[in-house]
């Protein structure tokens, strides 16, 4: 175990001295316990001196960094580090590297997904006014219906600030900066001028001839524009003097940003979503059923690997140019099928909690919100999975036939939005998504029913596990009484025990950090050990510290190097300082998602005062239900 230590400034000092200094720093982060820094060349003896300090633990390179255990102070150490050094010529540690694609894959993912439910209920919108104008033909003249449009339209025309917003936080860019840049590219006056190009007037900038795109309801542009302006800020943050930065950078980045867009940037990217539409629109014109197919069978698939955000610009585009878009009309076949496969399995099961879960997942699905329905039921047990894109196959293939289209956005296509594909342009669009969703759900159940939902004893056992602490579930017999006795953990998550040494992070397993024992969870859910107090909660969310009424102090860390992962799948329940009671929820987190995403959820429990006591005796049994004992301490001079 580390010594103690309270100057933390001297400690951040010797340890930017040690790896060669701030020229030699090309990043710095923190997790729970460790100052992890990348290095643009480590020094040979920076290990052995580090290690040495008072106040460190130990030293460990792994995956790119030069990684500082401090244990529970680290954030201290970490802040008067921070002061050390120039932040503006320090980024912040990188997730490691990924192949292209699934950079692509994330940045669209990250950009979409904060905003896709303020385009679905504008999509719904859309539907009703669709709904009531069936109903009473003269309602488009009114000003109610009006009003309601532009509501519904508002949030499309003026995607590019949604875009700035979200697109600034993962570039890591000025917010304000990106929305300025972006807010000029739907100003009305650009607009116009657009227009006026459209209509034969050459328009000129710096004598540069200005090409007729408007960026309302633009996708790539404001992606691109916010991308490259993240590369712009950094420059000109190192290079703009301090006393006027907060001027000229905003100043420069207007200047440049804007212009580069209109003229290069703008145009290119809406080309190349345009391009790509007419290639899928081509592929419907020449082989519709193929379309159909290929979509309504396979668009799950990418749903899983996070891939389906990528089309969001071809679909914005097909609006954008015809008025109108096939896809979404194929993708809500796709995903009404894995509700009905989900259904399926509700009617078919006969295990309790199986028929809840389904149920719930059932419903999420007619909302167009299918990820509860794929890992927790369908794609789990394989078999629902499949019948559900043979389904979706089957029923966009026949939809194709219809020449079926949605005329509306729909943010989350579903069966709530089929609605969109009413159109006085082409009557059959509508028939033909009720009958290929028809088809999808009636598939999906039918095939369900005569082949089985694939659900197996262990499989079953398994669910069961993880929805112990759902409000319907009685709760299990416990082998041990659960109490709050001074010298006692309880283990803070159910799952299975885990001896330290097994652990697959030396800095762990050789118990730097303390004594203690881990858990592989069976649930989601860390709750409080004991009586005490929140004394650590990480930014990542991956990690939190507390101290009982006893004295003893706890580490419980979730996962193994998920700091990677910045605080995604985890949902912190306290803060600094919170005073919790035995069992109260701390944190909350999806280890299917962790999983898959390549991070152990194997969650170590470390007593970081160990050395405050003559031993830590931690409990062998297999199985261990959150609230029983886990860990017993003895106090120096006997029990």
């Amino acid at each position: 175990m580390a010594s103690k230590v309270r100057d933390y400034t001297k400690l951040a000092t010797d340890i930017l001295e040690a790896v060669g200094g701030e020229t030699n720093l090309a990043g710095a982060t923190h997790c729970a316990t460790r100052l992890r820094l990348v290095l643009h060349e480590v020094p040979a003896d920076a290990k052995e001196k580090i290690s040495a300090m008072a106040g460190v633990i130990t030293v460990v390179e792994s995956g790119g960094q030069f990684q500082v255990v401090i244990g529970p102070h680290v954030g201290e150490v970490y802040d008067a580090f921070s002061a050390l050094i120039d932040s503006s010529e320090v980024e912040e540690v990188e997730a490691p590297k990924m192949s292209i694609m699934n950079r692509i894959i994330a940045t669209m993912s990250a950009v979409f997904a904060p905003f896709v439910y303020i385009l679905a209920a504008a999509g719904i919108i859309q539907g009703i006014l669709i709904l009531i104008t069936l109903v009473m033909p003269s309602f488009p003249k009114s000003g109610t219906y009006q009003v309601l449009s532009f509501i519904s339209w508002s949030p499309f025309t003026f995607l590019p600030i949604f875009i700035a917003i979200t697109a600034s936080k993962h570039f890591k860019t000025n917010t304000l900066i990106s929305v300025a840049c972006c807010a000029a590219l739907v100003s009305p006056t650009w607009a116009e001028m657009a227009g006026t190009i459209a209509n034969g007037t050459s328009i000129n900038f710096m004598g540069i001839p200005l090409s007729q795109t408007v960026y309302t309801s633009s996708v790539l542009p404001p992606l691109f524009l916010v991308w490259i302006l993240s590369y712009l800020e950094r420059f000109l943050n190192k290079k703009v003097p301090e006393i006027i930065k907060e001027l000229v950078v905003p100043l420069l980045c207007l200047l440049i940003m804007v212009p580069l867009t209109i003229l290069i940037i703008g145009p290119l990217s809406s080309l190349g979503a345009e391009g790509i539409a007419k290639g899928y629109n081509y592929l419907v014109t020449v082989a519709p059923p193929l379309a159909g197919v290929i979509i309504g069978g396979f668009w799950q698939v990418l749903v899983i690997f996070g891939i389906h955000w990528g089309v969001t610009p071809m679909v914005m585009a097909n609006f954008k140019m015809n008025g109108m878009d096939s896809f979404q009309a194929f993708q809500t076949i796709a995903v009404v099928a894995q509700v009905g496969a989900v259904l399926g399995v509700f009617i078919k099961s006969k295990n309790k909690e199986l028929k809840n879960i389904s149920l719930s997942a059932f419903i999420t699905g007619l909302f167009g919100i299918t990820e509860p329905a794929i890992y927790g039921v369908t794609l789990r047990f394989k078999k629902p999975f499949i019948f559900g894109c043979i389904s979706g196959a089957v029923g966009a293939l026949i939809t194709s036939f219809f020449n079926s289209n949605y005329f509306a956005y729909a943010g989350l296509p579903s069966l709530l939005t089929i609605v969109n594909a009413i159109s006085p342009k082409i009557p059959s669009s509508f028939i033909g998504m009720v009958i290929g969703c028809s088809v999808a759900i009636i598939g999906s159940v039918m095939l369900v029913q005569i082949f089985g939902t694939g659900e197996t004893v262990s499989e079953v056992a398994t669910m069961e596990a993880q929805l112990d602490d759902a409000p319907t579930k009685v709760a299990p017999v416990l082998s041990a009484p659960i109490i709050n006795a001074p010298g006692v953990v309880n283990s803070p998550v159910t799952g299975k025990v885990i001896a330290l040494t097994e652990v697959k992070d030396e800095v762990f397993a050789s118990g730097a950090m303390g004594k203690g024992v881990a858990v592989d969870p069976t649930d989601n859910k860390i709750y409080a050990p004991f009586n005490g107090q929140v004394v650590m909660t990480t930014d990542t969310q991956h990690a939190i510290g507390l101290k009982a009424d006893d004295g003893v102090e706890v580490l419980i860390h979730i996962g193994m190097d998920t700091v990677e992962l910045k605080g995604k799948y985890f949902s912190t329940q306290v803060k600094d300082q919170d005073y919790v009671k035995m069992g109260d929820l701390l944190v909350e987190f999806d280890q299917d998602k962790i999983k898959a995403a390549g991070f152990s959820v194997v969650t170590p429990v470390i007593v970081t005062n160990s050395d405050d006591y003559e031993d830590v005796i931690a409990y062998t049994q297999n199985d261990i239900h959150h609230g029983e004992p886990i860990m017993e301490l003895i106090p120096k001079g006997g029990k």
